[in-house]
């Protein structure tokens, strides 16, 4: 059923104008609110507390749990618990989320009023509806839902939100993290209520390093420091998790230095796998320079790389010179494109901007520059270091270290045979 069918069966349940209640309820379902919700809303806004429905919510295990499941009702363990603001309807409004489990599994949950959970409860949740968030089903409840103390229940995971940084995920919320931030700095964004300052950088930990975003900046987030930060949600960027921390995260500073582990060393399939990976390590074999590569052009308003002079956004343009390498990495598992910016790229060269256009004057050709990048890299072993991004382009790197491996072979094939063996 589209918004068109729910406004019209509101509209003549209610007595009222079909098109003030489409408005109304795309307003709600804009801002996440589930459909169901939403219509119930509406209901006690024009004055209609029968909720439109004959029959109760069934009662289900959370493996059964799908987007089309409708109202339901669950008896479930809080594994832990968040808040936010959103805003919708011009209005902001705090919502409650977290995760919650039984024995058969685990559901990710937001609640529209504060029913005071805490992680370890075990709850009945009546009439509570279903939606898909990032891919995944998620329980709703508000004020038309039931939330009852209920007899313990034994699950199979951890409760609380305590984790090391490699063990989050996007859509992960009320997760806590001891941290040391390794990168800030402060950004002025265009946010919902004008310009706002944020804070953005990278959180590292012994497992893992990860980007950030402290909406509401807080002075104990500063480089170097060590932190214990508490109701942090995560959500994706550029196929990573980034770490969210909001007004009602709580930051501390910790009495201990958090020490941070280098780069995670992976195998380019199981990188590619995971759909994305921040600051890994990878090793392999140069096999391609791609076009696209040594002495381009970008364009002078948004960065983007000219051709024969026409950006895809701006149009004519008059492009500014840089040096950029785009080499296939392959390691015997997968391939990725390693990209090389210009301070990397200048070292691979042996040269700057200056040299790459003397050396293409002199030859006639932009693209003898790419030639002799590609006649020095290709066919060597390189130990290569940065964040990989996955999307319908391919599987991309943007290095951040980029130096020829000296690994002996002989070495390493004993090593694996080794672990083979164990």
């Amino acid at each position: 059923m589209n918004i068109d069918d729910h406004a019209e069966e509101l509209a003549s349940d209610l007595g009222v104008d079909k098109a003030e209640v489409k408005e109304n309820l795309q307003n709600l379902v804009e801002y996440s609110v589930p459909v169901e919700e939403a219509k119930r809303s509406l209901r006690r806004k024009y004055g209609d507390d029968s909720g439109g429905s004959s029959s109760g919510p069934t009662a289900v295990d959370i493996v059964d749990v799908t987007p089309e499941s409708g109202n339901v009702t669950v008896t479930a363990k809080v594994l832990t618990t968040g808040q936010r603001s959103i805003r919708y309807q011009g209005d902001d409004h705090v919502i409650h989320e977290g995760e919650l489990a039984d024995e058969t599994g685990r559901i990710s949950y937001t609640a529209w009023e504060d029913f005071g959970l805490e992680a370890g409860d075990t709850i009945t949740i009546g009439n509570a509806s279903v939606r898909e968030w990032e891919g995944e089903p998620e329980l709703n409840f508000g004020e038309s839902s039931t939330v009852s103390k209920a007899d313990d229940v034994d699950v199979p995971y951890e409760v609380g939100g305590d984790r090391d940084l490699a063990a989050l995920s996007p859509g992960d919320r009320g997760r806590n993290v001891e941290v040391r931030v390794t990168e800030v700095e402060t950004r002025t964004i265009d946010g919902r209520d004008g310009e706002t300052e944020i804070l953005s950088g990278v959180f590292g930990d012994e497992s893992a390093r990860l980007p950030f975003t402290d909406w509401d900046p807080h002075a104990e987030i500063e480089e170097g420091a060590s932190v214990r930060l508490e109701d942090v949600y995560v959500r994706e960027f550029r196929g990573v998790p980034s770490v969210n921390v909001s007004e009602f995260s709580t930051v501390e500073a910790l009495d201990r230095d958090v020490e941070v582990g280098g780069p995670t060393r992976m195998e380019i399939r199981e990188a590619v796998d995971r759909g994305g990976a921040y600051d890994i390590e990878l090793v392999g074999n140069v096999i391609e320079v791609r076009d696209g590569s040594g002495l381009i052009q970008r364009c002078p308003e948004c960065g983007r790389v000219v051709q024969k002079g026409q950006c895809r956004q701006h149009g004519d343009v008059e492009g500014e010179d840089d040096l950029r390498v785009k080499a296939i990495l392959d390691d015997g598992t997968d391939t990725v494109t390693v990209v090389l910016d210009r301070d990397l790229t200048e070292d691979v060269y042996g040269g700057g901007i200056e040299d790459a256009r003397q050396q293409a004057r002199d030859a006639m050709d932009q693209e003898v520059v790419a030639e002799t990048i590609a006649d020095d890299l290709v066919g060597k072993e390189y130990r290569v270091r940065g964040h990989l991004s996955v999307d319908e382009y391919g599987a991309n790197l943007e290095t951040t270290e980029f130096r020829e491996s000296f690994d002996d072979p002989a070495e390493r094939a004993k090593a694996f045979l080794q672990e083979v063996q164990a």
